[in-house]
């Protein structure tokens, strides 16, 4: 079977580190808004700001990271931004211990995380493409994917019930643990990795700082999706504070039901995940584009028929699951177009390029739907989004962006 092909004992320690790495990000879901508000009594302005500014500031200082990352060697980077989101996390539950822990404290801690993990996520992108075959790069996607949701579907709620048994700072100090983890598991990965070649220029010249962008903008499969994926990402996810408010304010569910609503349908991405080789076996990568980037799209207006009670609820786990399989799907086989498609001197930069851009995204698009909230109400809000996603598909590549495999760009820009 596709699915269980045998990836190599490299590959199991890195596959290992992000799973440790994943599962602590999900029991930390959410824990320094949490903290904001438990010990800091921050109002929803400040938990607004450090949700948005955080992650956006992160993105910013990114920016530069990525030409640094891609002329380096990419394991000794995975290890650095692991011990560095190590160390910033690590400095929450000190602070706190000695009632020192301010707000600023907690925005600084999540810029350092937000840019560690771009710069994480491009050097492993790159890493990944050296250490497993051409061919295995679908099957090695979908792991991590399925992983990724897993630990979505386990982590945030494991972390609740921490968070009420030991207190505020409980899964901030196990979300620190796992990057300590995970650097050890990559650290134990005896490959030889090639040294980056370089031209002698300045790696933070201003052509290297756009070169993710040049080529993702130049490259006639990769625009589209790039373009798709930051709306579709942008809208779904500019909903979720939108039912927050609908489902606890306005319908009344309890805690644990508003959960259950995000957590179930996690499992979905377990079944996704494990389709993608499967499907794009039998259908071409191509059609998984077209049909499954489409569905996607489709569902998300149905949130705004949820109402009051069991019927209510079970709508909005279909929705999600919905939408999360098929998300869970195309990822993997996104993730592996990208890098089939970006030579090895730029996958950094493509890779932090593409981040920041769907960052920018989900923040802006979060903001707008906020704001039409307050004027409107999040049901409108709910119906706008659903409304315009609905047109994304739009943007997907025709048939001659994405099936045939090309070669390798020139290195013209570096």
């Amino acid at each position: 079977m596709v699915g269980r092909r045998r990836l190599g004992r490299e590959f199991g320690w890195l596959w290992a580190s992000y799973a440790v790495s994943a599962y602590g990000s999900g029991l930390g879901f959410g824990a320094l808004p949490l903290i904001a508000v438990l010990v800091l009594h921050a109002g929803p302005a400040e938990v607004s700001v450090l949700s948005a500014t955080g992650p956006a500031v992160g993105a910013l200082i990114a920016v530069p990271l990525a030409p640094w990352v891609e002329f380096r060697r990419k394991r000794p980077v995975m290890i650095g931004m692991d011990l560095a989101r190590f160390a910033a996390m690590a400095t929450i539950p000190v602070a706190y211990a000695f009632g020192r822990l301010g707000f600023v404290h907690l925005l600084v801690v999540s810029a350092v995380v937000a840019a560690a993990k771009i710069a994480f996520n491009a050097a492993s992108g790159a890493y990944l493409k050296a250490l497993v075959r051409p061919d295995d790069l679908l099957v090695a996607n979908a792991r991590f994917e399925s992983t990724n949701w897993s630990s979505i579907a386990v982590g945030p709620p494991l972390g609740g019930a921490a968070i009420g048994l030991l207190g505020p700072v409980t899964t901030v100090v196990a979300d620190a643990l796992s990057y300590l983890l995970s650097a050890l598991g990559i650290t134990a990965i005896r490959r030889q990795e090639e040294a980056p070649r370089t031209t002698g220029k300045s790696p933070l010249r201003a052509g290297a700082l756009l070169d993710g962008w040049r080529h993702i903008m130049s490259h006639p499969g990769l625009r589209p999706l790039y373009l798709n994926q930051m709306l579709v990402a942008g809208l779904i996810m500019a909903t979720e504070p939108l039912l927050a408010v609908l489902l606890l304010r306005q319908l009344g569910f309890p805690p644990w039901q508003y959960a259950l609503a995000f957590a179930a349908p996690c499992l979905g991405g377990l079944i996704g995940s494990r389709l993608a080789p499967r499907v794009v076996a039998r259908y071409g990568r191509h059609r998984v584009f077209r049909t499954v980037g489409t569905l996607r799209a489709i569902w998300l207006i149905g949130l705004v028929l949820v109402r009051p009670g069991i019927v209510g609820l079970v709508t909005v786990i279909a929705v999600e699951l919905a939408i999360i399989v098929n998300m869970s799907l195309y990822s993997p086989v996104l993730a592996t177009y990208r890098l089939e498609h970006t030579p090895k001197h730029l996958v950094a930069r493509t890779l932090t390029a593409w981040s920041i851009g769907q960052q920018a995204s989900i923040a802006v698009l979060t903001a707008l739907a906020g704001l039409l909230a307050d004027i409107t109400s999040p049901r409108t809000a709910l119906t706008v989004a659903g409304l315009l996603i609905l047109a994304t598909p739009l943007l997907l590549p025709r048939q001659e962006q994405t099936s045939r495999h090309e070669p390798e760009p020139s290195r013209s820009h570096s």
